[in-house]
């Protein structure tokens, strides 16, 4: 048996409640990742994604900024109350829309990163 599974097996033991070693599932979920858009179409993919944004469960935060340094990039950071409450989110109606309205104007995405956010203004 691996240490992992040894692990994971104790923790059930206990009654944790973990998604993955070391990570509970009540735990704050973070993305932070970097868009580009199709030349000059940068506002407009913004005004998207800010619109699809609206009522959505479980998000605590879902910022969207201009690039200062790149005319077309965008960078997008969110918190949501647990990884459940994203994951969730992808099938809202208002979401699809907003992939399917956006896409076209998406020329490629950068950088991404999973956080595990643990604080901070407005956060609980």
């Amino acid at each position: 048996m691996r240490r992992r599974d040894v692990l994971a097996a104790g923790l059930a033991v206990i009654g944790a409640d973990f998604t993955l070693v070391g990570r509970q599932r009540d735990e704050m979920f973070g993305l932070i990742g970097k868009m580009s858009a199709v030349d000059g179409r940068r506002d407009e993919l913004i005004a998207i994604l800010l619109a699809g944004a609206a009522n959505m469960p479980g998000c605590l935060g879902y910022i969207v900024a201009k690039d200062n340094s790149d005319e077309n990039a965008i960078w997008i950071t969110e918190v949501w109350k647990n990884e459940a409450s994203h994951a969730a989110s992808l099938a809202l109606p208002g979401v699809k829309q907003a992939v399917t309205r956006g896409r076209p104007l998406i020329a490629g995405f950068g950088q991404r990163v999973v956080t595990t956010p643990v604080g901070g203004q407005g956060l609980p």
